[in-house]
């Protein structure tokens, strides 16, 4: 039997059935400042289709996987459809505010169509490496309070119940990528998933930046001012590129796997908050 990665043999993905935002109308800076609200926004606007993309990757790969694996799929597809149905009403008000939320959606929607004709395995690749960077994003906004601090406290808690389920299902597109890749020799695998992350990083901070300089366009922030603003929030305070770096570096090393740094300690330090939310994942 080849071995998958050093998940822990214990860990368990929870399905935490949650609602936010829909009782409530946060302000159109619900970060507390502009440059926060910008690139949350813009994340958040890539995830209904992103992540219903992740759940097609993983799920083209899972014949044969092992029964842990299959379980833990089957709840990374659970959570997925959450954070996917919680961001669209998230983004709802984000439009409600006058954002052109659906422009971003539909560059997104243009380039998951390029991914049709790709081998599968690409796209699997793909999400392996999307799926490490929402884990590492996840992890920070986790360990340190101040990227929520001045944050909306149900927007905040929206990002927070978000984030313990990124870093719970962390190793589950690696794993079903080690699953998948079972008969290539480490080079290879190591060689695509090296080159794929570069690819992904590139695209990644090109599209997250323009699309957060094109929101923060519609506040009447541009120029000098919004580029200034959007790079000191993103690396130096808070400073999440700043942070996620070493995380990103480590990627690299052959033999890595997500769960090589168990963070379950945070999930802990939050997890209280949605209890009342839990469903079961089988």
């Amino acid at each position: 039997m080849h071995r998958t990665g050093p998940t822990p043999p214990d860990l368990e993905i929870t399905v935490r059935d949650e609602r936010f935002n829909r009782e409530t109308t946060p302000r159109r800076w619900w970060a507390g400042e502009p440059f926060g609200t910008a690139w949350h926004n813009s994340l958040s606007a890539t995830f209904p289709r992103g992540e219903a993309f992740f759940i097609e990757a993983v799920k083209a790969h899972r014949e044969g996987a092992s029964p842990k694996l299959e379980a833990e799929i089957r709840a990374f597809v659970k959570q997925e459809i959450n954070h996917t149905r919680e961001h669209i009403a998230f983004n709802k008000l984000a439009e409600n505010y006058g954002y052109d939320i659906k422009a971003i959606d539909k560059r997104v929607e243009e380039m998951l169509a390029l991914t049709k004709d790709r081998p599968v395995i690409l796209n699997l690749a793909a999400t392996m490496a999307l799926e490490h960077y929402t884990a590492m994003m996840a992890h920070e906004f986790l360990a340190n309070p101040q990227h929520f601090e001045n944050a909306d406290p149900e927007v905040r808690d929206m990002w927070r119940w978000h984030s313990i389920e990124e870093v719970e299902h962390k190793g589950v597109a690696f794993d079903v990528w080690n699953h998948a890749t079972r008969d290539w020799s480490n080079w290879r695998r190591w060689k695509v998933r090296s080159l794929m992350m570069l690819v992904v990083t590139k695209n990644f901070f090109k599209n997250r930046w323009e699309d957060s300089i094109n929101l923060l366009a519609q506040d009447g922030i541009t120029g000098w001012k919004a580029r200034w603003g959007l790079f000191k929030y993103l690396t130096v305070s808070p400073g999440v590129i700043r942070h996620i770096f070493p995380a990103w570096l480590a990627f690299f090393k052959p033999g890595f796997h997500p769960w090589d740094h168990d963070d379950r300690a945070l999930i802990k330090r939050y997890e209280g908050d949605f209890t009342d939310a839990l469903m079961p994942a089988e």
